[in-house]
């Protein structure tokens, strides 16, 4: 147990106390109660809102509970001061001891420093990436799918049982525009003489090996034959020779998931016609008529009866047709559909997409309150777009998918580790500049060069000390300075970071977090440059450097557990 769930326990055990003295009224809920470091660290070590949060359903005073309950927690062994701020928080201050036990605990928990059961087993749904199955991925996808995996991994780390899912849009009218560019470059691949590539069609040079498989396998077979003949099998041939490109693509950035759901297979089995069933059996789904688009005059429009799912009753402007005119499934029904599926097989929902789908965000979220009858919790987070750079001005690269550039190109350009951190050092909803020069920079400004610069000193630290001979000692936590007291307390929050990016759906949260351990280190080691005695490694003193030592295996471990969990490296050495 850390620190501080450990006074999240204590808090706990002093509020039945004063139930238990007739103090407080019993049955108060206490989910909104925190334990956490107060914003000025002069204020203490602990703060608690408990008395603010209480006050209210108790019938109390705020000021007045906070000193009840700051009596209690100050006779606390670890507590060495309780006082009452403001309109009733209650700040505590702990004795040093307190932060040598977190620091060992560091050490014992190793890789599961920061672990928890927050999600108590709860089966959460990821889906992220789903690039329609047109070519390779390119850098529009490239951040929603860093986003979605660092999510899918603090999510699992923090107790759910998670499924990374990728929703393949595999029976829309791109697949058979996928097909028809196949089937140019299959009469190329037979020595006809195409000319350019005409504009509606994928020009990418990708097709190319698809289609020559093709013209090996079936030779001239199809080159004059009708669309109706061909279409059908080129299509398949193209969207597994995509899927097998995209796979490929995210596994450059490490990326694997559990689940590849395909749009026909869940047309062909009949899960849109059975989530209309029910959507029209409990009065959701209506036969009606859209009002004109703004702008059309009554002799431009004509009006067709569709079938219309009430999304205004869960808060959208206008109802939504679930199909078209001619019969077939609107992008929007064969949606609702697939998150009716998914509905089945998880107790929440998560979808990450780009930010070009914000407007359809109301709409999806009403269908999966109607379908689940609001018992499902469901979120979509939104990806802004990336501006390429190179030193400040925009960067061009080598467009060898036909007219974008692809995620391959950029990993090949700086590295997997280099696209993940910097990919997650910005809210996933804020606009992003990717600066190549930048992001492989060795500098400060560079985060994940900091980062993993903090890790490989300390890696280092264990081959200076062979070179410099320190004769072995255990360490001995009672030397620790305030200053690297300090360090711990920074360590010591991990944890709580870890779950308020989980609760929060935001793994930007770690990088920030990684970024001030890193700051702190790099501060605490620079301090030997002008103070010999606060170097690490102490030839004269092995018990100390044994223990500085052991703050800074610490500090490792944190950043290796952040690290991990952002899907980055943490490096031994720099090259």
């Amino acid at each position: 147990m850390t620190l501080f769930s450990r006074f999240s326990d204590h808090i706990d055990v002093a509020l039945d106390a004063l139930v238990a003295k007739g103090a407080l009224p019993a049955g108060l809920d206490r989910a909104a109660i925190s334990a956490e470091p107060p914003r000025d660290p002069a204020h203490g070590d602990v703060a608690t809102n408990a008395a603010m949060v209480l006050a209210k359903p108790a019938g109390m005073n705020p000021r007045a509970l906070a000193d009840l309950l700051a009596a209690e927690l100050g006779a606390l062994d670890e507590v060495t001061e309780a006082s009452v701020a403001g309109p009733g928080f209650i700040n505590l201050h702990l004795v040093d001891g307190s932060w040598r036990e977190e620091l060992a605990l560091i050490h014992g928990a190793a890789n599961d420093y920061g672990r928890s059961a927050m999600g108590q087993g709860r089966r959460v749904n990821v889906e992220y990436v789903s690039a329609n199955p047109t070519g390779p991925m390119h850098v529009g996808h490239c951040r929603g799918a860093v986003v979605g995996d660092a999510l899918a991994a603090l999510l699992e780390y923090s107790g759910y049982d998670v499924i990374r899912e990728y929703y393949v849009n595999d029976a829309g009218g791109q697949v058979d525009v996928l097909a028809r560019s196949v089937h140019l470059r299959y009469r190329e691949a037979l020595g006809e003489d195409v000319g350019a590539v005409p504009e509606g069609l994928y020009p990418g040079d990708y097709l190319i090996p698809v289609a020559g498989k093709l013209a090996t396998e079936y030779g001239d077979r199809f080159v004059g034959a009708p669309e109706s003949a061909w279409l059908g099998l080129f299509r398949a041939e193209a969207v597994s020779a995509m899927m097998d490109m995209i796979r490929a693509d995210l596994a450059k950035l490490g990326i694997h998931h559990d689940l590849f759901s395909s749009e026909a297979e869940l047309q062909a089995a009949g899960k849109p016609e059975t989530a209309e069933k029910w959507l029209r059996d409990n009065d959701l789904v209506y036969d009606g008529v859209l009002e004109a688009p703004k702008g059309e005059t009554p002799e431009d429009w004509e009006p067709v009866e569709l079938p219309l799912f009430r999304s205004t009753k869960f808060g959208d402007d206008q109802d939504r047709p679930i199909k078209k005119s001619d019969g077939s499934w609107t992008y929007f029904g064969a949606d609702l559909a697939y998150h009716f599926q998914k509905a089945e097989t998880a107790d929440e929902l998560i979808d990450i997409w780009g930010a070009d789908h914000a407007g359809t965000v109301k709409r999806i979220k009403a269908a999966v309150a109607a379908l689940t009858d609001g018992k499902k919790k469901f979120d979509v987070k939104l990806v802004q777009m990336v501006r390429l750079l190179k030193n400040g001005e925009p960067f061009k690269m080598s467009k060898r998918a036909g007219n974008f550039v692809t995620l391959a190109d950029i990993v090949d350009e700086v590295g997997k580790d280099a696209v993940r951190f910097t990919m997650l050092t910005r809210k996933a909803d804020a606009q992003m500049d990717f600066d190549f020069a930048k992001v492989v920079e060795a500098s400060r400004d560079n985060p994940v060069f900091y980062v993993q610069y903090a890790h490989a000193r300390i890696a280092s630290l264990k081959r200076k000390l062979a070179e410099a001979g320190v004769a072995d000692a255990a360490p001995n936590a009672d030397r620790l300075d305030d200053y690297e007291l300090g360090l711990v307390k920074l360590l010591a929050q991990f944890p709580r970071i870890v779950e308020a990016a989980a609760s929060a759906r935001e793994p930007h949260r770690i990088a920030f977090y990684l970024g001030d351990v890193a700051a702190a280190f790099h501060a605490w080691w620079n301090l030997g440059n002008d103070r010999p005695d606060a170097r690490v490694i102490l030839a004269n003193d092995p018990e100390l450097t044994a223990t500085r030592l052991y703050l800074a295996d610490g500090i490792g471990q944190v950043i290796r557990n952040g690290l991990h969990l952002m899907g980055v490296e943490a490096l031994e050495e720099m090259k």
